[in-house]
């Protein structure tokens, strides 16, 4: 198979559930190979089974973006079942909605670690495998909350989000000589049991009606533009962010 051709193999990071669970199940769609990690190795194995029983096309692994030796490991472990991977999709994140002169500096570090870090870990440790390769896709899931300052999800959330705006940038620059692209996708509210979780059903409606298009964001529709970052059609796109917001935030 030839480094341009699908299906591809996929890392899919914070995949067993909410967003990152769509678009492991888009990317499966779309006739790729998925590698369905997350801290939670209990509730990859589930889904990965539901994606492919036979675990031929599919299959999990326990991931902490924390460890950089961990994103080692599934990289080596997708390489041994497929004997390459082409996509990494870094979506695992968290945050604390807290207001932000109550975010202690130990909070703080730990959402950059998990947010920014990760990403920077797994774009690095991936990107070494692409760059030798000569072909690779590196989507990242930023978030409008790092173009716009929004506090909703934590203010140290936002920043980790801007954080990674920028560091999309950098590794696009850096990989865009070896045949790797690397963009990003920043989302808006979307309707995921997290957005519902974070915002009461009482609010819910005046939420939505800030919202330009007064409706939250598919999710099924933003892992698509994941898919399409993702294929070898998309050569000449790398270092963008795609704004996926409802209006929330344009330019």
């Amino acid at each position: 198979m030839s480094a341009a051709a699908s299906p591809h193999a996929a890392i899919v990071t914070g995949a067993a559930s909410g967003f990152g669970a769509v678009a492991a199940r888009a990317l499966r769609r779309a006739g790729h190979r998925v590698l369905v990690t997350d801290i939670d190795g209990d509730a990859a194995r589930r889904l990965a089974s539901e994606l492919d029983p036979a675990g031929a096309t599919a299959f999990a692994a326990d991931l902490d973006v924390r460890r950089p030796e961990d994103f080692e490991h599934v990289r080596d472990e997708a390489i041994g079942r497929w004997g390459s991977v082409e996509i990494l999709v870094n979506n695992a994140a968290m945050t604390v909605a807290r207001p932000l002169l109550e975010i202690e500096l130990a909070e703080f570090n730990a959402i950059m670690a998990t947010n920014a870090g990760g990403v920077f870990a797994g774009s690095q440790i991936l990107g070494r495998h692409f760059k030798e390769r000569g072909y690779g896709r590196i989507v990242n899931l930023a978030s409008l909350a790092g173009q716009n300052g929004g506090t909703a999800t934590g203010a140290h959330y936002a920043a980790s989000k801007g954080a990674i705006l920028t560091l999309t940038k950098v590794f696009a620059r850096d990989l865009a000589p070896f045949g790797v692209t690397v963009n990003a996708i920043a989302p808006g509210p979307m309707d995921t049991p997290l957005v519902h979780a974070l915002v009461p059903p009482e609010k819910m409606p005046g939420m939505l009606a800030n919202i330009p298009v007064g409706r939250l964001i598919d999710p099924d529709f933003a892992a698509e533009m994941i898919v399409l970052l993702a294929s070898p059609a998309a050569a000449s796109v790398t270092g963008a962010c795609w704004d996926v917001n409802g209006g929330l935030f344009m330019r």
